[in-house]
């Protein structure tokens, strides 16, 4: 936005008026991509934190506390009079997220049947993008307004904190926390609330408070328990999947993709809109994987969405090293740069049936309850840590490696394909406290794991999930 970069990034306004500028180096800022990173700096440091206080205060007040970060966030964000102010308000968001992305996915995974789970996680990276949608759809009408129409487009954040704020205080806390923490009779009123009040819980909750009963007999802290060689699958699954997520390069197309439209020949508008465009295609992916990861499985899932991005990397490499050239002076034919924004376009689609869901799925059902928090905590801090790198290097890696910047991307989607096909089993349709068995099947973990006994069988398991209020 044109009015934003005015009154913090001058020095970018210069670049975009200057005909003789590297396209690929427009946006190479460092101020700009402090701005940008400061949000996951800090949520790495949340999410350290995140994990022991939401094993000790549960996951539902982790989420409160998320929400008032979220909202001084967006507030200072709102008001700012100089790049300090974005920065602090940038860094309250980031404990925000750290807080928040910690508590919700596990909270939808303990609440969920089994045989829904896939889904209600993936709901977590479907408003996500929501989110992203409708803060394209504001940017997109701020950017004609001069002057203050960026207040806008940070003030607005002010609203879904406002929503989290109150939405939370409603919700009951989930039964595996509850139990965790002690508060057995708690746990029963509360898997009444979620599975209704007709169902016969005893039985599931017998088989959360096995598991409470399993953690307990561990004395280490989970941090360091999840390092012991039994933990070793969940181990390595908490720093990969985080790991080959940020390493699809849907991230840096996610948040510069009006620059990326930009450096091809868009106006700024125009950028914005072809930013509000790929935010249509991911909501419509997701929507297409909530509704197949559990009856496809998460396998299936992610070596169709392995295929489609690797396609899409090396389209994007041959037509920005073929038609942008390697010193970016070269204006874009038009026909080739709506080939881009159709291969973006692709590439959001088979990263949202594939990656962006399954990165939430996964970390969130396959941690026993004794380390549940720690690894979803561990996941997600490698996750932010790993955003704040490529944030702050993309736009000076786009300006030195040009096109290449694709083809690293696509080099990395043949390594984590094969990987998930090597070592990740299927989860679709398991009892989270039973998940300790897949592993013990599998043929590599099995080496690691000690089998579990697998939870009684309960149709309450497969109950509608309807929360009542």
């Amino acid at each position: 936005m044109r009015s934003f970069l005015e009154a913090f990034f001058p020095e970018i306004i210069e670049k975009m008026d200057n005909a003789q500028q590297d396209a690929y180096c427009i946006f190479d800022s460092q101020v700009l991509t402090t701005f940008v990173s400061s949000l996951y700096l800090a949520g790495v440091f949340a999410c350290l934190v995140a994990g022991h206080v939401t094993r000790k205060v549960g996951r539902r007040n982790s989420m409160l506390i998320g929400a008032s970060f979220f909202l001084v966030g967006a507030i200072l964000n709102c008001a700012a009079v100089n790049i300090y102010m974005l920065v602090i308000g940038r860094i309250f968001l980031g404990f925000a997220v750290g807080f928040t992305n910690q508590s919700a996915p596990v909270y939808l995974a303990e609440i969920a049947p089994a045989r829904w789970r896939g889904a209600f996680t993936s709901i977590f990276h479907f408003f996500l993008n929501v989110g992203m949608f409708v803060a394209d759809l504001v940017n997109y009408r701020a950017n004609t307004i001069p002057g203050w129409g960026w207040r806008l487009s940070l003030g607005v954040g002010i609203i879904p904190a406002v929503v989290i704020l109150v939405g939370a205080v409603f919700i009951p806390d989930s039964p595996n926390s509850l139990v965790l923490r002690g508060k057995v009779d708690e746990a029963r009123h509360s898997l009444r609330r979620i599975r209704g009040p007709a169902a016969d819980v005893d039985v599931e909750l017998k088989d959360i408070m096995r598991a409470a009963e399993e953690g307990g007999r561990h004395k280490s802290g989970a941090f360091r328990r999840i390092l012991l060689r039994e933990y070793r699958p969940h181990l390595v699954m908490a720093i990969f999947i985080p790991l080959f997520f940020e390493l699809t390069g849907m991230i840096v197309v996610t948040l510069f993709a009006p620059l990326l439209f930009f450096t091809i020949g868009f106006t700024s508008q125009k950028a914005i809109l072809g930013s509000i465009i790929t935010d249509v295609v991911s909501l419509a992916s997701i929507s297409v994987a909530a509704l197949s990861v559990d009856r496809f499985g998460r396998r299936f899932l992610f070596k169709l969405g392995g295929g489609v991005l690797l396609v899409c990397l090396v389209g994007m490499t041959w037509i920005f090293g073929a038609e942008l050239g390697t010193n970016g002076g070269k204006a874009m034919p038009r026909p080739y740069a709506v080939a881009v924004v159709a291969l973006v376009c692709l590439f959001v689609a088979g990263f949202g049936i594939s990656w962006g869901p399954l990165k939430w799925i996964i970390p969130s059902e396959i941690f026993p309850l004794e380390v549940r928090s720690a690894g979803q905590s561990m996941s997600e801090s490698i996750s932010l840590t790993l955003t704040f790198v490529q944030t702050q290097s993309f736009l000076a890696m786009l300006c030195s490696f040009k096109y290449g910047s694709f083809a690293y991307n696509a080099a990395w989607v043949v390594v984590m394909t094969a990987f998930i096909i090597a070592f990740l089993p299927e989860t679709k349709g398991v009892p989270i406290e039973a998940m300790g068995a897949v592993w013990a099947r599998h043929w590599y973990w099995k080496r690691f794991v000690k089998p579990a006994p697998e939870p009684t069988p309960t149709p309450d398991k497969h109950a509608d999930g309807s929360l009542e209020m």
